[in-house]
């Protein structure tokens, strides 16, 4: 049983347009979308970083060894 079928998205937008009303659901939208955003942004830096640190390890090792 998969827990996002189309039946359930439709409904969860219903729900959410009826909490929020048809002005604030774009608002709120487009902050999920920006925090999304920064966050995928902010997991390529840090993944950058690890892989920068390792390459210099692994050059340090190399160096010694």
């Amino acid at each position: 049983m998969d827990l996002f079928t189309p039946v359930h998205l439709v409904i969860i937008l219903v729900v959410a347009l009826l909490i929020f009303g048809p002005r604030r659901l774009p608002e709120i939208g487009a902050g999920i979308g920006k925090t999304i955003k920064e966050f995928r942004k902010s997991m390529n830096e840090i993944q950058q970083d690890v892989s920068l640190e390792a390459k210099a390890k692994d050059a340090e090792v190399e160096k010694k060894g």
